[in-house]
């Protein structure tokens, strides 16, 4: 509950001042029509005045669901001023000023008459990250961006998705992994390639490149593999699983060289035994 500061009940309050409050109303409805920003503001402050002697200034606001979002915030973007009564107060534009905030995903503003304002929202909650042009940020699940990253504890968990087109296809990447929580957990991040497909960024270097179609499939692939074979330990580089009917890995230049010394090893050995 937040308690606007200030005597908000004005005392006494005759005929006069609500001939002024019912006049600034009408006056109040005339303007929003004619949309004059300036005349509307102008009016709205005359009417509040009114309004406010005639015992219909917000003394209480009630506010709940925010948690990064701050009171301060949510009164100003609503426009709730210290003068303002609960009349002239527009509740759908301030619903929909709020809903314009990055962090809120819905809101809700109520009038109680004669002095009591509630507003409730809903808050955004952080998916994942994401990664464009060096800048990250923390997406909600629909890819709005909803605050630049910190190091803040709710944050350095999220999964991690790079580039172009990859907040809005975050969903299907992350419940795509959150199937195989063993491939899932080696994940350093997931790139988005031509915003057509992904390839995965392991903790150990690897690279996972993934196929345009069938993502569910070839990631059960991989776990399978990387369960019976330990691929994902493998001196490797790449892992490709384009292609539906095969894996392809590429060695490490280290792992190459010796595959190479080891063939021609075995080549001179058949050589000798066969003379």
């Amino acid at each position: 509950m937040v308690s606007l500061s200030g005597s908000w009940l004005a005392n006494g309050g005759g005929i006069w001042m609500l001939a002024a409050f019912y006049g600034a109303t009408a006056a109040y409805g005339i303007h929003v029509g004619d949309r004059s920003s300036e005349v509307v503001e102008s009016t709205r402050d005359v009417g509040d005045a009114a309004a406010n002697f005639a015992g219909f200034k917000i003394s209480t606001v009630n506010l709940s669901g925010q948690n990064h979002v701050s009171p301060g915030e949510i009164l100003a973007t609503a426009g709730v001023k210290p003068t303002s009564s609960l009349p002239f107060l527009d509740a759908e534009a301030a619903r929909m000023r709020l809903e314009e905030m990055a962090w809120i995903k819905r809101a809700t503003v109520q009038k109680f008459y004669p002095d009591r304002l509630d507003i409730q929202v809903v808050e955004r909650q952080g998916y994942a990250l994401w990664q464009k042009d060096g800048k990250i940020n923390v997406i909600a699940r629909d890819g709005t961006v909803i605050a630049p990253y910190s190091d803040d504890p709710r944050y350095v968990k999220l999964p991690i998705v790079v580039g172009e087109g990859a907040e809005a296809h975050v969903v299907e990447i992350v419940e795509a992994l959150d199937l195989v929580p063993g491939v899932r957990d080696q994940v350093r991040a997931a790139i988005r390639v031509a915003d057509r497909r992904w390839t995965l960024k392991l903790r150990n270097g690897i690279d996972v490149r993934l196929p345009e179609t069938g993502l569910d499939g070839a990631l059960a692939s991989l776990a399978v593999f990387d369960r019976d074979k330990s691929l994902l330990s493998r001196d490797i580089t790449v892992v490709d699983l384009r292609l539906a009917d095969r894996v392809t890995v590429r060695l490490s230049d280290a792992a190459y060289e010796a595959r190479q010394a080891d063939l021609k090893a075995r080549a001179k050995a058949k050589k000798g035994s066969n003379t």
